[in-house]
């Protein structure tokens, strides 16, 4: 694909969804042939989007604040989270303001958009269905990963709209419920957005188009990295808390929440080298382990994992992923091409024809939320879910190859049927893992580990 027939497709053919005006009234839409959409929200005029929170941690607030920032009426209609003071702290921000150096736009408060009275706020386990079935358009659905299929199927099944983050779960059955529910929103002809915001950034699309074009020559080699500081520690358990809500609030260090941190982070990075590759990889290996994190309170995840992944093609794709302070960092998708260097995300190409984005650029976390409202006013097709799982599951084999320690392949991804969940779902039910009587959580050991 060249790089003019490149750009046609991505968010660069919507120029005019590349700043927003909060308070600007939406142009009235063209009706849909059946005036009634079959997710029953009606398309035409300036209605109001009414939209249900699910998970209200910072990524939720934010995608809350960027959803109702977009042209047009919105309102935040409803909330729900499994602990009610994470949901009354969203709630404080979204009202009264985030710091300004978090969204300008959105740091004097949303107090005008909204409206989630008491009784419109719902906690625990079964808090997500109230919250869908409370009369809204629009569902954003940002509770743990590991919840995200379920979420979803639940969102479809009662024809909402909906925004979900990154990953879209923890494992390849919770991914086949993903995809299965996907069938019945395009039937309904449902809109979803999934937050792989990168896709949405004009530094990464202008840098992917010149590499399209032949930039760097033919790509012989790609790197993804999320190398950083380690993540917070976790407290001590205290005794007045059960084991589920203690890993429940200390999710990313429990592999059944998180994923790892290769599912949870690098899906942003492995969606960029899909993106620019066109397929998936064949085979995967790694390996990985625990080198800082303490034996007893930090759960059972992984502080560093490194992959190699082999496509059909030949090409090669190497993941790093690594929560040590005092290392070196980085965290881009690099392209090693016969001709030069690109860097996708930081917007940088080395070598022959050597360039820079430099300049502003409209927020990308902003924008996949205008052109995802826009899709919902205008009745235009948006889906996103295909790519997204592809990256999910890309993070997941990588998960296997280093947990395992062996060569894993996409057809074995495909056929797994190991699943992450606990027998029920209750704050004094028993969580998929546990600590010793020392406090210990049981880590995936490479040559022993069965990881299927």
């Amino acid at each position: 694909m060249s790089r003019h027939d490149f750009l046609k497709g991505t968010i660069l053919g919507v120029s005019g969804l590349l700043s927003h005006d909060a308070g600007a009234k939406a142009q009235a839409p063209k009706a849909p042939s059946g005036g009634q959409s079959p997710a029953g929200f009606h398309a035409t005029g300036g209605e109001t989007i009414k939209l249900a929170l699910i998970g209200c941690g910072f990524r939720g607030t934010g995608a809350t604040a960027q959803a109702l920032l977009t042209k047009g009426p919105v309102k935040l209609w409803a909330m729900a989270d499994l602990f009610a003071d994470r949901l009354e702290s969203s709630l404080k921000h979204l009202v009264q303001g985030f710091p300004a150096d978090y969204d300008r736009e959105a740091s004097t408060g949303l107090t005008s958009r909204v409206d989630v009275p008491p009784e419109r706020r719902f906690v625990g386990f079964d808090a997500y269905q109230k919250a869908i079935d409370s009369g809204v358009d629009l569902v954003i659905l940002a509770a743990h990963q590991h919840f995200r299929p379920m979420h979803f199927a639940y969102a479809v099944k009662q024809g909402k709209h909906v925004f979900m983050e990154k990953p879209l779960g923890v494992d390849v059955p919770g991914i086949r419920q993903i995809l299965s529910s996907n069938e019945e929103a395009k039937k309904k002809s449902l809109k979803v957005g999934v937050g792989l915001y990168m896709r949405y950034s004009q530094r990464v699309v202008e840098t992917m188009a010149r590499v399209r074009d032949g930039a760097i020559g033919s790509p012989l080699k790609m790197s993804c990295y999320f190398n950083m500081a380690a993540l917070r520690d976790t407290p001590p358990r205290p005794d007045d808390m059960t084991e589920m809500m203690y890993q429940l609030r200390n999710p990313y260090h429990f592999v059944w929440l998180s994923g790892d941190y290769i599912v949870d982070a690098l899906v942003h990075y492995f969606d960029l080298c899909l993106w620019l590759h066109g397929g998936h990889p064949a085979t995967a290996q790694g390996q990985g382990g625990r080198q800082v994190y303490l034996p007893a309170q930090q759960g059972d995840t992984f502080d560093h994992q490194v992959v190699e992944y082999a496509f059909a093609d030949g090409i090669r794709m190497f993941a790093q992923t690594r929560q040590i302070s005092g290392c070196w960092t980085r965290s881009t998708a690099a392209v090693l091409g016969a001709k030069g260097t690109a860097d996708l995300f930081g917007g940088r190409i080395e070598g022959a024809s050597p360039w820079r984005m430099r300049g502003s650029m409209p927020n990308p976390y902003q924008v996949e939320h205008d052109v995802l409202m826009d899709a919902i006013r205008q009745d235009k097709p948006h889906n996103e879910v295909e790519h997204a799982a592809t990256a999910t599951l890309v993070g997941i084999m990588g998960r296997m190859a280093s947990y395992s320690g062996q060569m894993i392949t996409w057809e074995q991804v495909m056929n797994s049927t190991l699943e992450l969940a606990p027998q029920r779902y209750a704050f004094d039910a028993v969580p998929p893992v546990v600590a010793d009587a020392q406090g210990r959580y049981p880590v995936a050991v490479p040559g022993v580990t069965k990881a299927l």
